[in-house]
């Protein structure tokens, strides 16, 4: 008959750092303290507010050590991400449409939405350009365009390029250069295009021209001849983030202001 076999005992030594072991892999699993858990506020802005809006969060960083990431498009692109469920917290849009077209479909705390900034519409050359246009019913941007391009965003869905459209309607020379125009997927590529001496002129905001030392502004077209240029802001009714209402607070703050002065933004009070 056989002898059982004695169990073996684990030496009081090995047991500790096996108990050692099992607690830190615990400890690593365990939920991270909330402060450590903190999410960034994402904000979704117009494609113009660049450098406006980078110089501003650089602010707000230093004064508070939140941190705030900014994704720039088109607002037409931004709203349909938003619609589509990215996780936005703040939208800032180049025009009250696409703004609309949010609170519309309950996508945005209503109590919240204000009107931020205000802008102009130019016509803009390559820095080296002698041109110098007088905006003014029927002037002949056609020929001024010397077979080239005019560059525009999107004109039937990004603001620049809507703003822009109605401008040339008004002044009744649409008809004459719609052919010709070079359409971007927002107005800083419009820019580029013209920047690059892609395109001899384009239809960009003022501030646009503003940041850009490869243009310059040959002509402003008056305010009579498109929509105000309106950027409204409002959280994202899906947004949880305690912080997002700081930032916007902030934005909306005399803080803020001189950046957006500093780029050639009007000021909404």
């Amino acid at each position: 008959m056989k002898r059982r076999a004695r169990p073996r005992l684990v030496p009081p030594a090995l047991l500790a750092w096996s108990a050692a072991l099992i607690l830190g892999l615990v400890a690593a699993a365990a939920p991270l303290p909330a402060a450590a858990q903190a999410k960034s506020t994402l904000v979704f802005a117009a494609a113009s507010m660049r450098n406006a809006l980078d110089d501003a969060n650089a602010q707000y960083k230093r004064a508070t050590g939140r941190d705030v990431k900014i994704s720039y498009a088109a607002s037409s692109s931004l709203a349909k991400q938003i619609e589509a469920g990215a996780p936005a917290d703040i939208f800032i849009s180049a025009d009250e449409d696409w703004m609309n077209y949010l609170a519309r479909r309950n996508l945005i705390k209503p109590a919240t939405r204000k009107n931020l900034l205000g802008n102009e519409l130019v016509l803009v050359a390559p820095a080296d350009s002698t041109l110098k246009v007088e905006i003014v019913h029927g002037f002949a941007l056609k020929s001024l365009l010397a077979g080239g391009k005019l560059a525009m965003a999107d004109t039937d869905a990004v603001p620049a390029g809507k703003y822009g459209k109605a401008a040339l309607e008004k002044l009744g020379i649409w008809n004459a250069v719609k052919s010709e125009i070079a359409q971007a997927e927002n107005v800083r590529v419009a820019l580029q295009l013209v920047a690059r001496k892609e395109a001899p002129l384009g239809i960009v905001y003022e501030t646009d021209a503003a940041a850009e030392p490869k243009v310059k502004i040959v002509g402003v077209f008056p305010a009579d001849t498109h929509p105000p240029i309106i950027y409204p802001v409002a959280l994202i009714a899906a947004s949880t983030n305690p912080d997002a209402a700081k930032f916007l607070a902030y934005l909306e703050s005399p803080q803020a202001a001189p950046f957006y002065r500093k780029q050639g933004f009007t000021v909404i009070k």
